[in-house]
């Protein structure tokens, strides 16, 4: 099975301390503090406009921000995007992101584009042995061998979900953001993707998570924080935070969960 790191030594990978992020006089993330262990799945959940997707923003360097963000003690401010994949982070965003004329095999090795443009090419046309090695083992780990050279454009929208999964992956991150994954998906996959996720953290990758799909997140997250108005109103575990009335109040007794 592939291996990325040791997904027992829960220590703290990811630590955001006091962060706050502002567009003009909104607070849309408010002195947030968070701890992300390694090797778990965390979730963070909460309504529409709670902060999540601009936690996820933060820390991909996409937005400007006050207070810390360390992954495996590293302050992340100031490094630029495209130096993420390299230290171990790499992310899905909210809308699938695929290049509908590329094949599956094209789509996932654009996720070693942290190499060189030269590296790159050579490994996008197959000639360099590693990432060869690379495709293969993470082709066989998302199974979607059989489908490595179909177009992307061909198929459908749960296998694109796990190709973009998969593009996450290849670069053996130590962190992946996901951003709602289970959007779209239909119930009849969802027990597919929640055994992928498992699988992405039982081989040592630590897996943050938003997501909107309750029932999903309480199966699958060692730890939960919930957000409300861009602040932190609860964490623990999926069982502590599904009985938090403030939890329940704010989030949990909506009916609607759309996209944050």
């Amino acid at each position: 099975m592939l291996t990325i790191g040791d997904s027992t030594a829960l220590e703290n990978l990811t630590e955001i301390d006091d962060l706050t992020v502002r567009f003009g006089g909104v607070v849309a993330v408010k002195s947030l503090n968070l701890t992300v262990k390694d090797g778990e799945i965390h979730a963070l959940i909460g309504p529409n406009g709670a902060g999540k997707t601009t936690v996820f923003n933060a820390i991909f360097q996409l937005v400007p921000y006050t207070g810390g963000i360390q992954f495996a003690g590293r302050e992340l401010r100031g490094l630029p995007r495209h130096r993420l994949a390299g230290i171990g982070v790499t992310r899905t965003f909210q809308n699938l992101s695929i290049f509908p004329s590329m094949t599956v095999r094209e789509n996932i090795l654009v996720g070693l584009h942290s190499k060189s443009r030269s590296r790159f090419i050579s490994e996008l046309l197959g000639l360099a042995r590693e990432p060869r090695q690379q495709l293969a083992e993470t082709l066989d780990f998302f199974g979607l061998t059989a489908l490595a050279p179909a177009y992307a454009a061909v198929l459908p929208y749960g296998t694109l979900k796990t190709v973009e999964l998969a593009r996450a992956f290849i670069s053996h991150p130590r962190l992946v953001l996901l951003d709602e994954p289970a959007a779209g998906i239909p119930t009849s996959e969802k027990g597919a993707l929640k055994a992928v996720i498992r699988k992405m953290r039982d081989a040592g990758t630590t897996v943050l998570l938003v997501e909107h799909d309750m029932e999903l997140v309480m199966d699958i997250s060692d730890s939960v924080t919930v957000m409300d108005f861009g602040e932190k109103i609860a964490e623990g575990t999926p069982a502590e935070v599904s009985a938090d009335k403030r939890v329940v109040d704010a989030y949990l007794g909506e009916e609607t969960h759309a996209t944050s």
